[in-house]
Parts: structure tokens; C-alpha cells; sequence
């Protein structure tokens, strides 16, 4: 579609050795109706011949940043935000299909208010697109988040529009009016928890998310690292301590201890009945794994802890929400212990 007809929105693809996915990706995008777009691919040093099957299949549509390493989901998305010429940023994993109207619909969201920043998906699962993967996403009070609806079937309960926390950036829409407002994504995360800092920075910041039913995507879930791997887990954890530093106020701060300990708590329960992502980790060596990966998260979030206070006195700059605000965001937004380890 020429542009022109519509703002034109910047889709940006992170991608790292995952060829075959890309393609079918990249295929999605090519089936986007009513809307006017660029598409970006930010290979962070693929070595499958990802950038070569990119450039000669889809040359023309996509443009081509390509970094020599691995430089993480975080900053491989900076740069394609800088290099965006769209008024809206659309995030899509190469891991994940979109459905024709997923572009389209997701702008629409924008049209209910300027103080609307960001627009979230219905994800779905790929290998049961009848069953939600995310539908927006909620969060526990000692900075773990998960995407709402997870595991949950797609019958009908998610397919009213609604404010929700934030999107997942699996498949997200981004104003970049609020992007060039608040920053783009906190480069310190690398990978995981991200979406949720990105998001909760623009809450803060006086900006709302709207859940687009309409706007569907099929992903396959954990292709990136594993849903059993020990980095994702490290990552994770580590990410989430750097989260509720960054951004809760400090009655929910310090509270931290008791809400995780009350997670691993109902965790081991959920694992000890097969339920559960610590199911993942079979017998001893994998719970002494995961034991491992958490407790390696948690020292390297410690050695951060100086400059996420520094960034957090920073968003006091940004902020338009009182401490008693945010804590009442995140309460209002809790997935309950037997949501987080279904």
C-alpha cells in the first residue's frame, strides 16, 4: 500500500540464527491489508544464512541493519527505532505469524485518545492457535510478569477491547511520539522482562495500552532460547529484580522478599504436582539447575543495584503518577500465584 494513505508504521524484526522462522515472518508481513508500512530486520550476527535468505527473498521489502554479534533483543530494537521512519513502531518477533489485519487493526487502537502510547495483541499459541499465549499482560508484586490468558483457551473471554498493563513485545504497536518522549528499550535487560520495563516506564509516564482483540498473531513459544533453559531463567530473574528497582515504589520494595519467597513457595507445590515451568526442570539435576540460575540471576541484579537507583531517580523526570498511583497500577494488574504457575 502507498504510503499516504495511512501513517506509515515501522515494523521492526529482531532475528538471531532462526532462518526458516524469519521467512514464514517476513511471508506474514507481506499479507498485511489496509496498511502502509516498512519493514526493518535487525540480524544481531546470524551465522544460518538468515541475512542472505532476507536480502535475496525479500529484497526491495525489508531493510537490513546487520550486527557482527549478538547485541540482544534490547538494543537490536533501538536500532531499528532510530532507524524508523513511521509514526507508529510495531514489534514482531521472528518467531511469530501475523494474520492479515494485524497491522491495521492494532493502529486503530490510536484513534481512542492521544494519551494512548501503546496497542497489545491477541497472541496466540502456533501449535494451538485455539489456545491464548498473551493478551496484554499482568504482573506480580515482586516484578514477575506474565502475559494474561496464558494457556487459557481462546472461547470468547478475550475478545472484548480493553486498557490493559502493557503489550507484549512479541506483537506490539508503540505511538513514537511516546517512545521519543520516554526512551526507547533499557539496553542493561538484554532479553526478557524488557517489554514489561518499557511498558511500566510509559504507565508511569502518564500513558495507557489498549488490548486489540482484532489484532492476531501466532507465535511459537520459547524458540529463542528454550522454555527449559537455564540462561532464559537466569535472564528472567535477574530482569525482574532490575524491574521492581527501576520502578516500584518502595512500599511494595519492601515487600519484595515476601511475595518471591511466596512464589518459589507455590512453585515447588505447582512442580511437586507436574505443574508448572519448574516441571520443566526434571530430577534433581534439573531443579539444582534452575536453583542455580535463579541465584545467578539474583547476584548479577545485585551488582547492578547502584545504576538502576540512578535510573530511578532519572524517571522522577517522566513520571506522572504518584508513588500511591503505581502501587495501586500494579495491584490492580496482580496475576494471582495460581495464574503465574499454571
Amino acid at each position: 500500500m502507498s504510503a499516504g494513505q495511512s501513517p506509515l508504521i515501522s515494523v521492526i524484526v529482531v532475528n538471531w540464527n532462526r532462518c526458516a522462522l524469519l521467512r514464514a515472518c517476513l511471508q506474514s508481513l507481506k499479507r498485511q491489508a489496509g496498511a502502509s508500512l516498512e519493514v526493518i530486520v535487525v540480524d544481531n550476527g546470524s551465522q544460518d544464512g538468515s541475512v542472505e535468505m532476507a536480502a535475496r527473498e525479500f529484497s526491495g521489502f525489508v531493510r537490513l541493519i546487520c550486527n557482527t554479534e549478538n547485541r540482544g533483543f534490547c538494543a537490536a530494537n533501538n536500532q531499528g527505532i532510530r532507524a524508523a521512519r513511521g509514526a507508529f513502531i510495531a514489534l514482531l518477533n521472528n518467531d511469530a505469524e501475523a494474520e492479515p489485519c494485524w497491522l491495521s487493526a492494532l493502529q486503530g487502537a490510536f484513534a481512542a485518545g492521544p494519551e494512548i502510547g501503546m496497542a497489545a495483541s491477541k497472541i496466540v499459541m502456533y501449535e494451538d492457535p485455539g489456545r491464548i499465549d498473551k493478551a496484554g499482560h499482568l504482573i506480580y508484586p515482586d516484578g514477575q510478569n506474565r502475559g494474561r490468558g496464558t494457556g487459557e483457551p481462546d472461547d470468547g473471554r478475550y475478545d472484548r477491547p480493553e486498557e490493559v498493563l502493557w503489550p507484549d513485545g512479541c506483537a506490539a504497536m508503540y505511538r513514537k511520539q511516546m517512545l521519543d518522549q520516554i526512551g526507547g528499550f533499557d539496553e542493561d535487560f538484554f532479553a526478557y522482562g524488557d517489554d514489561a520495563e518499557l511498558g511500566l516506564r510509559a504507565r508511569i509516564a502518564g500513558w495507557r495500552c489498549l488490548y486489540v482483540p482484532g489484532a492476531v498473531v501466532r507465535h511459537h513459544r520459547g524458540s529463542t532460547l528454550g522454555l527449559a533453559s537455564s540462561r532464559r531463567v537466569e535472564l528472567i530473574e535477574r530482569n525482574r529484580v532490575l524491574l521492581a528497582l527501576k520502578h516500584f515504589p518502595w512500599s511494595l520494595l519492601w515487600l519484595n522478599g515476601f511475595y518471591y519467597a511466596a512464589r518459589l513457595a507455590h512453585g515447588a507445590w505447582s512442580s511437586a504436582h507436574g505443574a508448572g515451568e519448574t516441571a520443566r526442570f526434571q530430577g534433581i539435576g534439573g531443579k539444582l539447575r534452575l536453583a542455580g540460575a535463579l541465584l545467578s540471576g539474583d547476584l548479577q541484579a545485585l551488582g547492578m543495584v547502584p545504576r538502576m537507583l540512578r535510573k530511578r531517580r532519572e524517571m522522577r523526570k517522566l513520571s506522572k503518577l504518584t508513588p500511591r498511583q503505581v502501587r495501586a497500577l500494579v495491584l490492580s494488574n496482580r496475576i494471582s500465584l495460581s495464574e503465574l504457575t499454571r
